[in-house]
């Protein structure tokens, strides 16, 4: 194996997982897009949406120092790590009410020990004793949060018919609410990561317990990373009653790292994007020698590239998820070895990564792996397209599951057709990866989606737009997925 040049063997000690990295270089990585950090450092209560790799837990990790620099306080919990490893979260044996309020319990008390871990680290706060008796009240009361199954309806019968679960947190609020006064006018930042590995028939009642116990305080700021397919904020009742949170409502949702980078949008931001992305990480490499620094993320790329168009192609290989974009780097830098990084490498390193990643986890599911092959087949095979159309009302937990697997991307949501006033699609398209080893053959899709109907050769759109003027082209019914397995 030849010798890597410098920049190759900084590109593959690249860190893949923010958790892997420490906090200054977190900070020192962290690339903003747009108005994301803007809308992220909001003081509302916040959902932050991302499938695997966007970049959930780098934003939340940035925004803790952040706030902390300006002298306000925040609590990071990453939600796989709460409570033991025997799995009583997930035994469907245990009622939920048990398991739901081993959660809380679980949950309030790591919040408790981080809070106070800051009063030790802190001088000012060592010497406010009444912080001191607010974190001991709320350690002591504790045991006092519980997830009941009410047998009182509506009217105040007893009914054991209509057992709806009910979160108790008895003198919990108060004595959060005096915690956020005592420190006023500094706020606490609960930053909530991994929600979605709480499952899911859990995730209303520690939801519920949020709203009740937190949204209401002032000084309290709640910010919850998710994936939005794995995602169940609330339990409905009849009459509007719910357990849980309402997105919109109770809590903003205005943050979605998926449709934030996806170069079919827009290439001109996706390239500075990742631009900027590779530069900081080579930046922060502690092997990498002072003297050895490129000025700007345009000379790193120079020096890295054989020509424009070869990082063109990374960043559409990319697909909007940094972690792939530096899986795909990394590959790419081990087979150039001694030279610049060509086309050919990014090609082969794009699909080798969606064979090792994203292509296996799809596989292992027939059902998935089934419905892929066949939007191949549909969208690249006859159309000659990368992207397709679907209609907004008709869910298909076999879509989420591709999206979730990022093997299909959203390109945009909520578009309409003049041929079909008022109803709306989702555009989609496939993932490089589906389609990298047909470049340069007769089977390579020709565009992004296809355009007008009745003609021999289909132009096609690269640009998505928010409204189309004929669009049945474009539509993949998966009405016809189904009618094959019947």
């Amino acid at each position: 194996m030849s010798t890597p040049t410098p920049v190759n063997l900084a590109f593959m000690k690249m860190q893949r997982r923010a958790e892997m990295n420490d906090r200054a270089k977190l900070v020192s990585t962290f690339v903003d897009s747009g108005s994301l950090f803007t809308l992220l450092s909001s003081q509302d209560h916040q959902v932050i949406y991302g499938r695997r790799g966007t970049g959930k837990t780098h934003a939340l990790f940035y925004l803790a120092e952040t706030v902390a620099k300006h002298g306000d306080f925040s609590i990071y919990i990453d939600m796989r790590n709460i409570g033991s490893s025997g799995g009583v979260y997930t035994d469907t044996n245990i009622a939920i009410t048990e398991r739901a309020t081993r959660l809380l319990l679980d949950t309030l008390s790591t919040f408790c020990d981080l809070v106070y871990e800051l009063i030790l680290e802190d001088d000012k706060l060592l010497s406010n004793r009444s912080l001191e008796q607010y974190i001991d009240g709320l350690m002591d009361n504790i045991s006092s949060v519980s997830v009941v199954a009410n047998l009182i309806d509506s009217e105040g019968v007893k009914n054991s018919h209509n057992k709806q679960p009910t979160v108790r947190f008895g003198s919990i609020g108060q004595l959060l609410k005096n915690l956020a006064r005592s420190i006023s006018p500094k706020k606490i930042w609960v930053l909530l990561d991994e929600w979605s590995s709480v499952p899911l028939d859990l995730q209303p009642y520690l939801a519920d317990f949020i709203r009740r116990a937190m949204f209401p305080i002032q000084g309290i700021i709640v910010k919850l990373a998710a994936i939005e397919q794995r995602t169940h904020f609330q339990l409905p009742f009849v009459g509007g009653n719910y357990i849980g949170i309402e997105v919109g409502a109770d809590i903003a949702a205005d943050i979605n790292l998926d449709d934030f980078m996806v170069f079919d949008n827009d290439a001109e931001r996706a390239n500075g994007f990742f631009k900027e992305l590779i530069y900081k990480h080579y930046q922060a490499i502690d092997s990498v020698e002072q003297d050895s620094f490129y000025n700007s993320s345009d000379t790193l790329v120079k020096e890295a590239f054989t020509q424009n168009n070869v990082f063109t192609e990374f960043a559409r290989a990319s697909e909007g998820v940094p972690r792939d974009s530096i899986n795909i780097l990394m590959l790419a830098a081990k087979r150039s070895g001694d030279r610049k990084i060509s086309m050919n490498d990014i090609r082969v390193a794009a699909s080798q990564w969606y064979s090792r990643d994203k292509g296996s986890a799809v596989e292992s599911n027939p059902e998935a792996s089934d419905i892929l092959h066949w939007i191949i087949d549909e969208v690249i095979g006859n159309r000659k397209a990368r992207a397709f159309l679907l209609r907004k009302d008709r869910k298909s937990e076999l879509i989420d599951r591709l999206f979730d697997s990022r093997v299909i991307h959203i390109l945009k949501r909520n578009v309409s057709s003049n041929e079909e006033p008022g109803v709306r699609y989702d555009v989609y398209k496939l993932d490089y990866g589906c389609y990298v080893d047909l470049i340069n053959t007769q089977k390579a899709p020709l565009g992004l989606l296809p355009d007008e109907e009745g003609q021999d050769e289909l132009p096609y759109i690269e640009v998505p737009s928010d409204d189309y003027r004929a669009i049945r082209r474009a539509v993949l019914d998966l009405r016809k997925f189904e009618e094959r397995l019947s």
